[in-house]
């Protein structure tokens, strides 16, 4: 019987355990509504004193002899992690004080805390300040607002005096549309599985129903394209800040098109969208399959060009990390004198940073992220001419400033990590990856895209992302496959990942109605 054939029963089959695996989900989602979790464990809970109350007496020497309070001390160690499904910001917290969580150690008085994290997350240790609520008091031991990425954690090693080896402690305080909770170990160092083992059973028999019915239509070879595939060639030109993102974008596609050969290279927005402009004047035909992506509007092309607004892209000033700028960061007037070359020593900007000389590394005339940042940031041009080839060097002795032009943001950010004194300016998620240099709050606001897409800030240095075409893209193309591509939510989860806003899903919010 026809109904009866390998691939309708693999089917149904699969459609029965994803029906199943579904209502599961349902109700687990009904059950645990909360998706951001910070959970806390004691690792360690020990001894280090003689007094009989805390157990069997130590053999101890030097300090833990003669500082005062140790007869009776004991060591914590408690782990602070992020194990819910969503990142957790600063404004998550609820605490109404500076400090988002308090812990507390029962009968038992603090005498010294120590903060550790896991060697990629260098930056969790910036948040341990006084100034962000990090202190203790007899009992209690204040935690700053420390933002937690998905499974990130930190570590507090507490000296205590005074009671029990296992009174309670306690982690108090609360998340927004979340939950703060102790977790379960079987050992100190064990991680939380991602997984019940329910859930694994469910996935495994689900993955190997769709393989065997992937089989099945493979050897079949009888399916047509997927829907929206063209086959072809395609170059994609311009931005080199939205560069990774169409990388990712391309490699997604061919994935779902393997008839199509998308080919990235990015040399600059201007200079994209110049050459696919000129290209048009020479042939039509030359530009069937070109895109140029552009950081804000093509400026003095073509008429010709058709763009479509893509994503908005938080860019941020960054510094050499020797320049430790106040929290506030620059003040867009400290920022226009720099530009116009009014300071030229950074003690000049603020007393209390460095006498060293600034050394401005910009990005070329076909920078879009240079673009948006004159407009946006500066109101005007970069008013300071270039005085160095390689921005060390000053080739005109009598120029105020040292300043530079280089051809991508990679180069930018290597040559203001390189360089004492340097400031310049990248894209967002560029820049908050790499070591040797920090990224600058505007007028107090701190580059951020979630700030900017809820509305919790003006930040300024922002703009849309175009893709750009001569003419409109013919239908059945690939160029106009490829547009269409991204507005689907694939591409939507590939441009925010990549530390952007996709346009097609925030457009009822207005954010990608400016230039």
């Amino acid at each position: 019987m026809q109904w009866l054939s390998a691939e309708n029963v693999v089917a149904v089959g699969t459609a029965v355990l994803g029906i199943i695996a579904s209502g599961i989900m349902v109700w687990y989602e009904r059950r645990v509504p909360r998706r951001k979790r910070i959970g806390y464990r004691v690792q360690m809970d020990n001894p280090i004193g003689d007094n009989v109350r805390l157990g069997r007496a130590n053999v101890r020497m030097g300090l833990f002899d003669e500082a005062p309070g140790m007869s009776d001390a004991t060591l914590v160690l408690l782990r602070v992690e992020n194990d819910g499904s969503q990142g957790i910001d600063r404004d998550d917290y609820t605490s109404p004080e500076v400090h988002g969580l308090t812990a507390v150690f029962s009968d038992r008085t603090i005498r010294g805390v120590s903060v550790t994290q896991p060697d990629d997350t260098d930056h969790l240790m910036d948040h341990f300040t006084a100034a962000r609520g990090f202190g203790y008091d007899g009992n209690s031991l204040r935690i700053p607002r420390v933002p937690l990425n998905h499974g990130d954690h930190f570590k507090l090693l507490v000296l205590l005096s005074g009671g029990r080896v296992g009174d309670p402690i306690q982690l108090i305080g609360g998340i927004r549309e979340g939950e703060v909770h102790p977790n379960r170990s079987a050992t100190p160092d064990e991680k939380p599985p991602l997984f019940s083992r329910a859930a694994r059973l469910i996935t495994i028999t689900l993955t190997l129903s769709v393989l065997a019915l992937a089989a099945i239509v493979v050897l079949r070879d009888d399916n047509p394209p997927p829907i929206g595939c063209e086959e072809g060639t395609l170059r994609v030109i311009g931005s080199t800040a939205f560069k990774p993102v169409v990388e990712e974008l391309a490699k997604q596609y061919e994935k779902k098109c393997p008839e199509a050969d998308i080919t990235v290279d990015a040399r600059g927005s201007s200079a994209g969208a110049n050459e696919l402009a000129s290209l048009g004047a020479e042939s039509k035909k030359d530009t069937r399959n070109v895109i140029a992506f552009s950081d804000g509007p093509a400026i003095g092309a073509t008429s010709r060009l058709r763009g479509r607004r893509v994503a908005l892209s938080v860019f941020t000033l960054v510094v050499n990390d020797g320049v430790r700028l106040p929290a506030k960061g620059l003040s867009l007037d400290d920022v226009r004198r720099i530009y116009r070359g009014e300071a030229t020593r950074w003690k000049q900007v603020d007393a209390s940073l460095p006498d060293i000389p600034i050394v401005l590394v910009s990005r070329n005339a076909d920078s879009g992220t240079r673009q948006i940042f004159q407009h946006r940031v500066l109101e005007s041009w970069e008013r300071v001419p270039s005085t160095s080839l390689d921005c060390v060097h000053k080739d005109d002795i009598s120029a105020p400033v040292t300043r530079c032009e280089l051809d991508s943001t990679e180069d930018v950010l290597n040559k203001v990590a390189e360089l004492p004194g340097a400031i310049g300016y990248s894209e967002l998620t560029l820049a908050s990856g790499h070591r040797g240099l920090r990224t600058v709050p505007l007028d107090g606001a701190a580059p951020s895209v979630a700030d900017i897409e809820y509305g919790r800030s003006d930040y300024p240095y922002r703009g849309v992302e175009f893709a750009y075409t001569y003419d409109r893209a013919p239908s059945g193309s690939l160029a106009s496959a490829f547009l269409a591509y991204l507005g689907e939510g694939v591409s939507e989860n590939v441009i925010r990942a990549g530390g952007h806003l996709p346009c097609s899903a925030t457009a009822a919010s207005g954010l990608c109605a400016g230039d």
